[in-house]
C-alpha cells in the first residue's frame, strides 16, 4: 500500500510538474490549465477521489473499532492499515486537487488535514506497541499480568532456592524496554541467566525450557510497563487527532456545500 501511495504521488508529480511549479498568476496561460486547476476536470476530480478516500476510510474504521461491524470478515490491525492508506492516499489527491495553493477557510482545512496525517502517523506507533491478541485485540493489563504470573509460577519450583538467578530475573524485569541502554542489559542479562541455568541443572532440554519461560516472563513484565505508559499516551494522542479531524471534516463539507451551490460540477 506505501507503494501504491509512492506511486500515484510520483505520477501525479511527473503529469502536473510544469503546471505546478509556475506561479499562481501564470498558471492561466498554461494550456491545461482547464485540467490541473482546482475546477478542472482532473483537478476537480482528484478532490472528489480523495474526499470520498478519507470519508470512507473514517467511517469503516469507526464502524469496526466501536461498534464491531465487519469482526467477522477483517481484524482490527489490518483494517488500521487500510484506514492510514486510505486517508493518506486520499490527503495528497485533496493537496493535488488545492494545485498547492491554500487561502482563507480553506488552508485551515488543509493544516488541520496534515495534523490528521502527522498524528495518525504517531497514533500507528503507539497502537502497534500495545500487546494485542492475534486478531488484534488491545490485552488488559490484568491479562498480561496472569499471564506472567502464571509463568513465574512455572518456573519458580523448578529453581527452589537458586538465590542468584532470581535476583537476575528481578533485575531484568525492572528495567526500561524502551531504552537502548537498558534493552542491551536485559539481553546480557538473559544471556547470563542461561549461563547459569546450564551450570546448575545437567539436562540442556530442562535448561532450555525454564531459560525460555524466564525469558517469556521478562518479556511479559516489559509488556506491562508499555502497556501502562501506552494506553496513557494513547489518550493524550486522542486530544490531538480527534479535533483536527473533527476541523478538516467540518470544513470539508462546508467546502463541498458551498461549491454545490455555486453550481460547480464534475463530468456529470
Amino acid at each position: 500500500m506505501v507503494i501504491i501511495t509512492i506511486v500515484i504521488t510520483i505520477y501525479l508529480m511527473y503529469t502536473g510538474y510544469n503546471y505546478y511549479s509556475l506561479p499562481l498568476e501564470e498558471r492561466f496561460y498554461h494550456p491545461k490549465y482547464d485540467w490541473f486547476k482546482p475546477a478542472g476536470i482532473m483537478g476537480h476530480g482528484l478532490g472528489i477521489i480523495g474526499t470520498f478516500l478519507i470519508l470512507f476510510g473514517v467511517v469503516i474504521y469507526i464502524l469496526r473499532k466501536r461498534y464491531n461491524f465487519f469482526s467477522r470478515f477483517i481484524r482490527l490491525k489490518y483494517l488500521l492499515e487500510f484506514h492510514i492508506f486510505l486517508c493518506s492516499l486520499g490527503s495528497i489527491l485533496v493537496l493535488f486537487h488545492t494545485s498547492f495553493k491554500f487561502g482563507g477557510i480553506v488552508s485551515i482545512a488543509f493544516w488541520s488535514m496534515v495534523a490528521v496525517v502527522l498524528s495518525g502517523i504517531i497514533g500507528r506507533f503507539i497502537y502497534i506497541q500495545i500487546p494485542r491478541t492475534i486478531e488484534g485485540r488491545e490485552l488488559s493489563l490484568h491479562e498480561v499480568k496472569t499471564m506472567s504470573d502464571n509463568l513465574q509460577q512455572s518456573y519458580e519450583e523448578t529453581l527452589g532456592k537458586n538465590k542468584e538467578i532470581k535476583a537476575r530475573i528481578e533485575y531484568a524485569t525492572t528495567l526500561n524496554s524502551f531504552s537502548p541502554i537498558d534493552y542491551l542489559k536485559t539481553k546480557f542479562t538473559t544471556l547470563k541467566i542461561k549461563n547459569l541455568l546450564s551450570d546448575t541443572f545437567s539436562s540442556s532440554e530442562k535448561t532450555r525450557e525454564i531459560y525460555l519461560g524466564i525469558k517469556e516472563e521478562i518479556k511479559l513484565k516489559q509488556r506491562i510497563k508499555r502497556l501502562e505508559y501506552m494506553q496513557q499516551l494513547f489518550k493524550y494522542w486522542h486530544v490531538a487527532h480527534m479535533p483536527f479531524a473533527l476541523i478538516m471534516l467540518i470544513i470539508v463539507l462546508i467546502h463541498v456545500a458551498v461549491t454545490l451551490a455555486l453550481g460547480y460540477k464534475w463530468i456529470f
